[in-house]
């Protein structure tokens, strides 16, 4: 039997089918502990092949984690998949029941969904870390494009010695410039300044902290120029388990790299593919753009690129493409080694009786 289970904040909706997509029962539980042990009851009178969850990564947490730690095979069933099944079956509508059933269905049909990524563990403190620097940076870019604005009018001229603010001995600089100076508008580009100071040094603590996380579990991958602690720490929290995907191409399918197939007749081409991760899209472009800054193999690679006739633009969706499948490879080593580490650590060896 097949599970499907549509997710919501106070419940989850729940339908059973079989291999042929039939209805074979259904049920409303609580999105919460004890809604739990009502599913796991009734999960147990039946013979699980998988479990599909539409937002594992949302409402669904909670009961993803708590159906793998269980010992079912869950996976993530897309938003996008569950609406073209429901619109397939016309006159039906749209209730939790239906959409449940259809999660169902496309778990039944569809092997090669993807395992949820459980946000727990090691992965969950990445992506939270990352999130909240993120935020950080962000928050860093709004503040410096308003000091820039107060300065233009508040000290004519100071852009030639003071493009930037990046570092705190950038932003320190442009605060002696406003020293002294009691205007309004002076003493708030202060204080937007003194936020950036503790922004900046925040970021800091938190790169340092990414780094010690990752230590030990991304050194073939931090081996490829142009990926620091950042970009590894991405890698790490949003695939998980490289495992998950058997090959190389299925992993450039999974984070956008993979140029999806556009021809007709006689014209044969490819178009840029707007799916996949685009978290890990983006740490790709974040590797190539560094690669191709400097004399490396990826420069090498872009070059000849663009002497075939590709545009900037082009070249360096082949370089990503190309990197794809070396951090591919690097975290298949890194893998192998840490389960060579744990395999022949004295914790996992058996003890004497």
């Amino acid at each position: 039997m097949f599970v499907g289970i549509d997710t919501h904040k106070d419940t989850l909706a729940v339908a059973v089918c079989d291999p042929g997509g039939v209805l074979a029962r259904w049920l409303e539980v609580a999105n919460d502990v004890a809604g739990f042990t009502r599913l796991d009851r009734a999960l147990a009178a039946i013979a699980v092949s998988r479990v599909g969850i539409e937002g594992s990564g949302h409402f669904g947490r909670a009961v993803a984690a708590h159906l793998a730690a269980g010992g079912y095979d869950v996976r993530e069933v897309p938003t996008a998949m569950t609406a073209r099944e429901r619109s397939a079956r016309p006159g039906q509508g749209k209730t939790d029941a239906v959409d449940a059933l259809a999660i169902a269905r496309l778990t039944a049909r569809e092997v090669g969904l993807p395992p949820v990524r459980l946000k727990v563990g090691l992965a969950a403190d990445l992506r939270a870390l990352l999130d909240y620097r993120q935020d950080l940076v962000w928050e860093h870019h709004a503040l410096a494009n308003q000091v820039h604005a107060e300065l233009v009018g508040l000290v004519p001229g100071y852009h030639h010695a003071h493009p930037h603010l990046t570092t705190t001995t950038q932003v320190n600089a442009v605060l002696a410039l406003l020293d002294g100076d009691q205007r309004v508008r002076a003493d708030l580009a202060r204080r937007r300044l003194d936020r950036i100071v503790v922004i900046l040094a925040e970021t800091r603590a938190l790169t340092r902290q990414l780094a010690a996380l990752v230590t030990g579990r991304a050194e073939a991958l931090m081996g490829i120029y142009g990926v620091g602690p950042v970009v590894a720490a991405r890698f790490l929290a949003e695939i998980v388990n490289i495992g998950r995907y058997p090959t190389r191409d299925t992993f450039a399918s999974a984070n956008g790299t993979a140029p999806l197939p556009a021809s007709s007749g006689r014209t044969v081409r490819h178009r840029l593919n707007p799916g996949g991760n685009r978290q890990l899209n983006t740490a790709l472009y974040t590797i190539a753009i560094t690669q191709i800054r400097t004399t490396t193999e990826g420069r090498a690679y872009y070059d000849r690129k663009r002497a075939e006739g590709k545009t900037s633009r082009e070249a360096i969706r082949c370089l990503k493409r190309r990197l794809s499948d070396q951090v591919y490879k690097a975290m298949r080593a890194d893998a192998a080694t840490l389960q060579a580490a744990t395999t022949n650590s004295p914790t996992s060896q058996p003890t004497a009786a």
